[in-house]
């Protein structure tokens, strides 16, 4: 079980944000989320959006960096990722 967060490369909203994971589940996500001050309004269907001013603190709190396809590919291989496909239907 670990929570994974990828480098901010995103820009949007005058900063760029990364994604933070979890390769086991949503609820080690989302407690993890509430340990770091990351709040609920930044998950999106399977992570949280993570401003890189937040990035350094939840890499202290544990979170494994990694590269952005080794977290889309263990986020698949947790069986916990959303397509797109998903995120329409749900919209």
């Amino acid at each position: 079980m670990t929570v994974l967060v990828d480098p901010p490369l995103w820009p949007r909203h005058g900063t760029v944000w990364g994604h933070l994971v979890s390769d086991a589940s949503y609820e080690e996500l989302h407690a993890f989320a509430e340990r770091a001050g990351i709040p609920r309004r930044a998950f999106d269907h399977d992570h949280y959006d993570v401003p890189v001013e937040r990035w350094d603190a939840v890499v202290a709190l544990g979170a494994v960096p990694v590269g952005t396809r080794e977290l889309v590919r263990r986020l698949r291989a947790s069986g916990l990722r959303v397509t797109h496909e998903e995120r329409r239907a749900s919209s």
